[in-house]
């Protein structure tokens, strides 16, 4: 878990408008859910057996299936962006939300909305097409925001890796510990590695496209703001009238 309180409130001091592009991507991917398939709440699916087809209906036509996608054909060839405005089940969404949610608006300061909205939407599809590259045989369909989600973690390690995060780790007993960003993120990227090897090639989590969408995000941020352009997070100080304490 994260402190995102905490982390929210240092997000918005440099944007007049705030992390428009952070929260309207938040609030898309939650309509379109609530609205789909998936959620269990849209009535006039019928009964179970019509939910279920519906379900499979619905990845299909918008997920990433990386047989067809490779094999060029025309209604694949958009479900790399729009499988970035799909998830498979209230776990999977919230779970990315939330760490959108956190480590989004501080990146998107940095960026600005325009090339934040670029860098999610660009880390999310090449993520998506290298795990479709690695399984070009395959019929199973991806969805999610896992990809562009892990190159917004991949931009906040290398931009700000001493803000410090409210972790829970199991082998902790879950106590709340307060780490910098870069033992977390880094602790976090370990993980998927490992998994992704045990990861066979049935249903289950992309951990490949979380690894390319981490190293995008680390790579780009490093070229487009390395050296003086890194940011160091700002400490806490009292609030001015109209400004807002980080």
């Amino acid at each position: 878990m994260i402190d995102w309180r905490r982390a929210a409130r240092g997000t918005v001091r440099g944007l007049a408008t705030g992390p428009v592009v952070t929260y309207g991507v938040i609030a898309v991917c939650c309509a379109v859910f609530l609205i789909s398939p998936v959620s269990g709440l849209a009535p006039g699916y019928g009964a179970v057996d019509a939910l279920i087809a519906a379900r499979s209906g619905y990845f299909e036509r918008w997920g990433v299936i990386p047989a067809e996608l490779l094999a060029g054909r025309p209604r694949a060839l958009l479900t790399p962006l729009t499988a970035l405005f799909v998830h498979g089940s209230w776990l999977h969404l919230l779970g990315n939300m939330l760490f959108l949610f956190v480590f989004g608006a501080m990146t998107e300061e940095r960026m600005g909305h325009l090339g934040f909205c670029l860098f999610y939407l660009g880390c999310g599809c090449l993520a998506l097409f290298a795990y479709a590259v690695a399984n070009a045989g395959s019929e199973q369909t991806l969805v999610g925001a896992s990809g562009a989600i892990s190159g917004v973690l991949g931009a906040f390690l290398c931009l700000f890796p001493r803000a410090r995060v409210t972790s829970l780790f199991p082998f902790l007993f879950f106590l709340p510990l307060r780490f910098p960003a870069w033992a977390v993120l880094i602790f976090w990227f370990v993980l998927q590695g490992l998994a992704a090897r045990e990861a066979d090639s049935g249903p289950g989590v992309a951990y490949l496209a979380h690894l390319v969408g981490f190293g995008l995000g680390f790579v780009y941020a490093w070229g487009r703001f390395r050296g003086g352009a890194r940011v160091k997070p700002k400490p806490p100080a009292a609030a001015t009238e109209g400004e807002r304490q980080p």
